[in-house]
């Protein structure tokens, strides 16, 4: 049996066990009352099924609707008043120029966003000295802070490229942000998100995440933002769809704990990303390398 695990939850009058994977992804979730299952992973039915079953007792009743899977794609939806559905026009760009080394993103470094940051605005090398000699705080500590959590990250993904996995670190997006890391592989891309909160306790919901019970911050919402722009990038440029997945990791924290609900988003610590590596069935190898050649592309991130 897969490593499921049964969550109740409670919110707005409702009382339901959501059924999710050790990475926080639902796969089915069952209403205590009424004893009706959705199913969202089909694949894992027979065992949300059974796990339910033992909290919930028989008569179980499984939803009609239907619901999408790992592997296969959703249906579009059905045609009105006799006309066909229209088809979702795909924006392309033209073709990226050969690629030169000033515009190759696989030269960056782990980090490589925040240490050009660091660099231009930042303290000089004599400031810090003295700095640290006296033990005085700065406002750049969490940049520090920030530089070494995505370093331990990338290190962490670079170690999956015997896999068959391709990463990007650093890509400065038109819009003045910057993407931390950028997964592709087998089992497709990942829009990775790196938040250091040392010896910290972090909740993350659907939306937003709490450090040490603190204000909402909206880590999961842009999360799913960035995976959006990704996609929005590459499928300008490949003549094959590109799903992106966002991913939140967290370093250094003492303890990570996910809503039940929370499946859009992959929640990982930074040891834990290497759950990505086994994943396979969404890009060929061929594929895999297309990606990548767009994505290295600094022009392409430019453009958008």
């Amino acid at each position: 049996m897969s490593d499921l695990t049964v969550n109740p939850w409670k919110r707005h009058g409702k009382d339901r066990l959501y059924v999710n994977l050790s990475d926080g992804t639902a796969v089915a979730w069952a209403d205590r009352a009424t004893k009706v299952v959705t199913i969202k992973v089909q694949r894992y039915r027979e065992e949300a099924l059974a796990l339910l079953r033992r909290h919930l007792g028989d008569g179980l009743t499984v939803a009609s609707r239907p619901s999408t899977t790992h592997t296969s794609r959703p249906t579009s939806p059905a045609p009105q008043s006799g006309r066909p559905a229209p088809r979702r026009r795909v924006e392309r760009s033209a073709p990226l120029p050969p690629l030169s080394p000033s515009e190759d993103l696989a030269r960056n470094r782990p980090g490589a966003s925040l240490l050009g940051t660091i660099a231009e605005r930042g303290p000089s090398i004599a400031q810090r000295l003295r700095a640290k000699v006296l033990r005085q705080s700065s406002e750049w500590d969490n940049w520090y802070t920030g530089l070494e959590g995505e370093r331990r990250v990338g290190r962490e993904l670079e170690r999956l490229s015997p896999l068959g996995w391709r990463v990007l670190h650093g890509i400065q997006k038109s819009n003045g942000g910057d993407i931390d890391h950028l997964l592709i592989g087998p089992g497709g891309v990942f829009s990775i998100n790196t938040k250091t909160h040392q010896g910290a306790s972090v909740w993350v919901g659907d939306t937003m995440a709490k450090v040490n019970g603190g204000q909402p911050q909206p880590y999961a919402a842009a999360s799913k933002a960035e995976a959006d722009y990704v996609r929005g990038v590459l499928g300008r440029y490949c003549d094959f769809a590109v799903t992106v997945a966002p991913v939140l990791v967290f370093v250094g924290v003492a303890s990570l704990h996910r809503a039940a609900t929370q499946y859009t988003v992959r929640i990982y610590q930074e040891r834990q990303v290497s759950a990505l590596g086994p994943l396979v069935g969404k890009l060929t190898p061929e594929q895999v390398e297309r990606v990548y050649a767009v994505a290295r592309h600094r022009r392409a991130w430019l453009r958008a």
